[in-house]
C-alpha cells in the first residue's frame, strides 16, 4: 500500500478565515453544504430576573437593574440580546420593571417583557404595566397536565392556557406562550394547542402575534436530528414551523442538566429558530440555562448576529462574586482559572507562538489575559511566559538567576509542596532579574 508523503509548504497554514486574528472563531461551511434551515438572524433574549432570581440569585431592586444595565453596555446597538424578562408578583420585581422600563423609553435597548401563569387572573396583573409582551407558563407534558391540574388532563390545560392568551390578546399585548417541558410533551398536545393559539390570535393585530417558546426544562433534549419525538430539538423545531409558526417567532429555552445547552441552543438554530433564552454566565435553575455568551460566540461564528461587548461580562462576574454567585474557578471564558496554564508544555508554546495554546485573541475579545500559575509541571518555560507577562522581558532559558529561581521553585514542590505558585509570590525576585544590575528602583 502506497501513501502519499507529507511535503513542506513555504509557510504555515493557520486557516486565517476560520480563526481570525482578532475575531471569535467563524464557521466556515463546505461548498453547498450551508444548511438552507438557517434563519437570516439569531439573536438571545435574558430571563437572569425571573429564572436566576427563581434559581438562587439575590436580587434587590439596586442589583436588578445594575444587571440590567449591564445587559444594554453588554449588547449595545448590536441586537445580540434583545429582551430581558421580569416578575410582577412582588414589590421588589415590580420597582425593577418599572425602572427597566423607565430605562427603556430612554433609549437602553433591551426590551422589557413579564413572566406570567398562563391563567386569566394573572393576565390581568400585567395590563397597563406599559410592556408590549408577556411570556405565559404553558406546561405541555403530561407530566405537568395530568398532574398540576384538578381533574387534569390536556384539554382542560388547553382549555385554561387559551382563555388566558384570550385575556392578554384583549388588553393589547403581545403574549409569548412557554412550553414548560416540551422535550417530554407529546405532539398529540403541542401542535393542536399552538394551532389553536394561531387561530385565536389571527383577529388581532399583526404586531400581536404570538411567540413560541420551546421549553428543554430538564435538559432532556437532544441535538440529533433522527431521534423520534420529544427528544430531538432540531425536529420539534421543524414541526413547529411547519405547523405556522414563523422561525422569527420561535423561541428555545434550554437548561444544563445533561451538559447539553449550548449543542441543543445552536441545534434549535440550525433548525430555524431566530432567538435562544438564557442567561449570562448562565444563571438559572439547578444547573443553569442557557450561557448566552457561549451561545452568542458561535452565532457571531455562524455569522447570524453582530458583536456584544465581551469585555462587559467581566463587570457581570465582579458583581455576582459581591453577591457570593461568582462563576467557578474553571467556568469558560470568564472563569478565574479559564485561560490559565499550568503545563510546561502549554507555556513553552505560548512563549514561542501566542495563538498556538490561545482559542482566539482572549485579551482582544475578552478583556481577560492569558495566565500561568507555577507547578512541578511549569518548567522553565513557565516562569518565562510568566515573567515576560508582567514585566514585558523575555529571559533566555540560560540565564543564571532564571535557573536559580526555578530551582529554589523546584525544591519546593519536591519536597511536597501542593499549592502553585503565583505571580505575586515571585514578583520582586521576578523584577530583580529584569532589572539594570538586578537592582530594583527605589519604590518597586
Amino acid at each position: 500500500m502506497t501513501h502519499t508523503p507529507v511535503q513542506d509548504v513555504p509557510a504555515p497554514d493557520l486557516f486565517p478565515a476560520t480563526f481570525p486574528e482578532d475575531a471569535f472563531p467563524q464557521v466556515v461551511w463546505a461548498p453547498n453544504e450551508r444548511p438552507a434551515s438557517l434563519p437570516a438572524q439569531a439573536w438571545t433574549t435574558e430571563t437572569t430576573h425571573r429564572d436566576g432570581q427563581q434559581g438562587g440569585l439575590p436580587l434587590t431592586v439596586e442589583t436588578g437593574l445594575a444587571i440590567y444595565d449591564l445587559m444594554g453596555r453588554f449588547s449595545g446597538q448590536s441586537g445580540a440580546l434583545r429582551q430581558a424578562e421580569f416578575f410582577v408578583y412582588r414589590p421588589a420585581d415590580r420597582a425593577m420593571l418599572e425602572g427597566a422600563l423607565e430605562r427603556w423609553h430612554g433609549g437602553h435597548p433591551v426590551e422589557p417583557t413579564t413572566w406570567i401563569r398562563a391563567t386569566r387572573s394573572d393576565a390581568a396583573l400585567v395590563a397597563g404595566l406599559g410592556v408590549r409582551e408577556t411570556g405565559m407558563l404553558a406546561s405541555a407534558s403530561d407530566y405537568h397536565t395530568f398532574y398540576k391540574f384538578t381533574p387534569g388532563g390536556r384539554a382542560q390545560a388547553a382549555r385554561t392556557y387559551l382563555d388566558a392568551v384570550q385575556a392578554v390578546l384583549d388588553v393589547g399585548l403581545r403574549p409569548r406562550l412557554h412550553l414548560e417541558d416540551a422535550t417530554r410533551a407529546p405532539r398529540e398536545f403541542i401542535l393542536p394547542f399552538v394551532e389553536a393559539v394561531q387561530t385565536l390570535a389571527a383577529a388581532y393585530p399583526a404586531g400581536q402575534a404570538p411567540r413560541i417558546r420551546v421549553c428543554d426544562t430538564m435538559g432532556v433534549g437532544l441535538p440529533l436530528d433522527g431521534v423520534a419525538w420529544p427528544r430531538s430539538v432540531p425536529r420539534l423545531m421543524r414541526d413547529l414551523q411547519a405547523a405556522g409558526v414563523p422561525g422569527e417567532l420561535l423561541e428555545f429555552h434550554p437548561h444544563n442538566d445533561t451538559h447539553l445547552v449550548v449543542a441543543n441552543s445552536l441545534s434549535a438554530v440550525m433548525a430555524g429558530c431566530a432567538a435562544i433564552n438564557g442567561t449570562l454566565l448562565g444563571k438559572g435553575e439547578r444547573t443553569g440555562n442557557a450561557p448566552l455568551e457561549g451561545v452568542l460566540l458561535h452565532l457571531m461564528g455562524l455569522g447570524l448576529s453582530s458583536g456584544a461587548d465581551f469585555t462587559v461580562l467581566n463587570e457581570l462576574n465582579s458583581l455576582y462574586e459581591g453577591l457570593g454567585q461568582g462563576v467557578p474557578a474553571k467556568y469558560p471564558l470568564y472563569g478565574r482559572d479559564a485561560h490559565r496554564t499550568r503545563a510546561g508544555i502549554h507555556a513553552d508554546g505560548l512563549n514561542k507562538f501566542r495563538p498556538m495554546y490561545a482559542p482566539f485573541n482572549v485579551p482582544a475579545l475578552l478583556g481577560r489575559p492569558l495566565e500561568l500559575s507555577l507547578t512541578k509541571d511549569s518548567g522553565l518555560a513557565g516562569l518565562i511566559f510568566l515573567i515576560k507577562a508582567h514585566t514585558g522581558t523575555e529571559l533566555p532559558k540560560e540565564h543564571a538567576g532564571l535557573r536559580a529561581l526555578h530551582a529554589q521553585l523546584s525544591a519546593e514542590f519536591d519536597a511536597g509542596r501542593q499549592t502553585a505558585a503565583e505571580w505575586e509570590e515571585i514578583a520582586e525576585r521576578a523584577l530583580k532579574l529584569t532589572a539594570p544590575d538586578g537592582v530594583l528602583p527605589s519604590g518597586a
